[in-house]
């Protein structure tokens, strides 16, 4: 098990991070852009002081809906530094990061350590598929934690990738004291129970998957880390926090409409809709980098059409 006592080593990773802050939900920020192409920092900063106040655990910076495969090292950074301004001290900020060789990602998380992430979010690499056996994840995932100044998180994420960390490989590299959690994005939640059963309790195991929120909560999972969630936060924070009460009719009840707001707008349109979808609610979602496309006229009338429906029922 993984040293949890946070007084014991005080120069460590874990003892400046409490792993308390990765239960419930965690938003996985879009990156606002400005007219010219550039980061919008100001905007990127209001989104998260109103989303401070509804009830989020944290956040994750430059994860596949902060479009980081789209930006240069010099705006991912930029990016890091505004959010760490914003965030407050009772949250988490993780960060995205994970290139497609070890070197080139254990050069990558310690820039975004030093530049004020918590934790980092490592995805798998993907671009010679065959070869990601899962002896080579575990090599991988050992050398990233031994170099990594901060707290390592796993991104299991197989509908970008094309590659599926097991629940057998977790559990083996939940044995590291640096690695303390996994963001499953997989929404298969028969892998995601058996991941929770092979991990120990102080092991982080998240749904990446909006729709899968209240079924990952039953089976074990700690929370979500949930693109939907920039867009109704307070949803679902509801529903982790009726889980939490045994209110499990009402979580049911929900947790229909968070995953009526994934479906419409995540899964039918991306991040485009998830942006168009911030818009509409008096955030900054703004455009997407190309060769993404923004949302269509015809999309964003049928967002704004979801979000009328789901609207009584929830606020952001």
């Amino acid at each position: 098990m993984k040293q949890q006592d946070e007084t014991v080593e005080e120069t460590s990773s874990a003892a400046r991070f409490s792993l308390e802050k990765l239960r419930g939900v965690l938003l996985p920020f879009t990156t606002p852009f400005n007219s010219d192409g550039g980061i919008n920092a100001r905007a990127l900063r209001s989104d998260i002081e109103m989303w401070n106040e509804t009830g989020i655990s944290g956040y994750v910076a430059l994860g596949s809906t902060g479009e980081r495969v789209h930006l240069s090292e010099r705006e991912s950074l930029e990016a890091i530094k505004a959010a760490r301004m914003t965030v407050t001290n009772r949250m988490a900020l993780v960060v995205g990061a994970g290139q497609q060789g070890t070197l080139a990602t254990i050069d990558e998380v310690g820039r975004v350590a030093e530049a004020g992430a918590d934790a980092v979010l490592v995805i798998t690499p993907s671009f010679y598929r065959a070869g990601m056996t899962q002896a080579a994840l575990i090599n991988y995932y050992i050398a990233v934690a031994d170099a990594s100044p901060v707290l390592v998180m796993l991104y299991s994420v197989p509908h970008l990738t094309g590659v599926t960390i097991q629940p057998e490989t977790i559990a083996r590299l939940a044995e590291h004291e640096n690695i303390v959690g996994v963001k499953d994005s997989s929404g298969d939640i028969l892998a995601l129970a058996e991941t929770v059963r092979l991990v120990p309790r102080d092991f982080a195991v998240l749904t990446g998957n909006g729709a899968a929120l209240y079924p990952a909560l039953c089976v074990g999972a700690w929370g979500g880390i949930l693109a939907i969630g920039c867009v109704a936060p307070r949803l679902a924070v509801a529903i982790y926090d009726a889980f939490q009460a045994g209110e499990h009719e009402r979580a049911r009840e929900m947790q229909q409409r968070l995953t009526v707001l994934t479906r419409r707008i995540l899964v039918r349109y991306g991040i485009s809709g998830l942006k168009a979808a911030l818009d509409r609610l008096g955030l900054v979602g703004g455009h997407v980098r190309a060769p993404l496309q923004d949302a269509s006229e015809e999309a964003r009338r049928d967002i704004a059409a979801v979000l009328k429906e789901v609207g009584d029922n929830y606020e952001l």
